[in-house]
C-alpha cells in the first residue's frame, strides 16, 4: 500500500463546526486540499460563507449550514441535511468553542452552563447524531477538538469552566472510542496548546506578563498557529489513522511536558 494515497479524502464528506476562522478553518481547508467535501456548521454565517469560498478553491464542494450546535433540533437537522444531500458522512470535526476568564468565586453560573454548553454539550449532540449515519455505514471518524487545558491548570489566567470542559471532552472522547469501535467508529481528539488565531493575535503582539509566562512555559518558545493542526487533522480522518482511536493528540509546543 502506497503511504501517502492512506491520507487522502477524496469524495468523502466532512463537517466542521466553528469552521468560519481559526483553528477550525484551517483544518477544514486542510481536509479539503486532502480531498474532502465539507460542510462548515457555524453559527456566523458570514465568515462561514467567506471560509466555504475558500474552500472551494481546492476543487472540492463547500456548503455552510447554520447551526447552532448546542440546540439539539438544529442539530439533528444538520445531519438530516448532510445525509440527504450527500448520501454519507464519514468525518466530523467538534471544533466550536468558547473561553472564559473568570476567578472561580466570581463567576456566573450562567457563564459556567453556557461554556459547559458550547464546549462540551455540542460535542455529545454532535457525535450522537452523527454517530447514529456512521454506525449505519459501519465507518466513521470523529475528531474532537480539545486543549492542553483538559490536562493541566492555566496559568495565570483564571478559567475552571474551560478547563472542566475540555477535561469533559477527552473524557467522552474515549467514551464514545470504547462505545463504537466494534462499529467501525473511530473517536480521537486533538489538545492543542496555545495558538495564535485572529483572535489571540492581539494579545500576542500586546505582550505582558501573561503572554511571557504562557510563552517562557511552552519548551518550543512560541505559540502554534492554525496550519500547524492540519496535518494531525487529516491523519486522523484518513486511513492513515486506521488503528487510532480514543487517542489524545497533544499538539503544544511542548507545554505539557513539564
Amino acid at each position: 500500500m502506497n503511504v501517502m494515497e492512506q491520507f487522502r479524502l477524496d469524495g468523502r464528506v466532512t463537517i466542521v463546526t466553528g469552521a468560519g476562522m481559526g483553528l477550525g478553518r484551517a483544518m477544514a481547508l486542510a481536509l479539503a486540499q486532502a480531498g474532502s467535501h465539507i460542510v462548515i456548521a457555524d453559527i456566523r454565517a458570514d465568515e462561514a460563507q467567506e471560509a466555504a469560498n475558500e474552500i472551494r478553491s481546492c476543487g472540492v464542494e463547500a456548503i455552510v449550514v447554520q447551526t447552532d450546535v448546542t440546540d439539539e433540533a438544529q442539530v439533528e437537522a444538520l445531519i438530516r441535511q448532510v445525509e440527504e444531500q450527500y448520501g454519507r458522512l464519514d468525518v466530523l470535526v467538534n471544533n466550536a468553542g468558547i473561553v472564559h476568564k473568570d476567578r472561580a468565586e466570581e463567576l456566573p453560573y450562567e457563564t459556567w452552563n453556557r461554556v459547559m454548553n458550547v464546549n462540551l454539550n455540542s460535542v455529545f449532540l454532535m457525535s450522537k447524531a452523527a454517530g447514529k449515519v456512521m454506525i449505519r455505514q459501519g465507518k466513521g471518524s470523529i475528531i474532537n477538538i480539545s486543549s492542553m487545558s483538559g490536562l493541566i491548570v492555566n496559568t495565570p489566567q483564571p478559567q475552571a469552566a474551560y478547563n472542566v470542559s475540555k477535561a469533559g471532552v477527552i473524557m467522552l472522547t474515549k467514551s464514545l472510542a470504547s462505545e463504537w469501535a466494534p462499529h467501525g467508529v473511530r473517536v480521537n481528539t486533538i489538545a492543542p496548546g496555545y495558538m495564535k488565531t485572529k483572535l489571540t493575535e492581539p494579545y500576542f503582539a500586546a505582550g505582558g506578563e501573561m503572554i511571557d509566562k504562557w510563552l517562557a512555559m511552552t519548551p518550543m518558545g512560541r505559540p502554534g498557529v492554525p496550519h500547524e493542526l492540519g496535518g494531525i487533522a487529516v491523519y486522523l480522518a484518513s486511513d492513515a489513522s486506521s488503528f487510532a482511536t480514543g487517542g489524545v493528540f497533544t499538539i503544544d509546543g511542548g507545554y505539557t511536558i513539564w
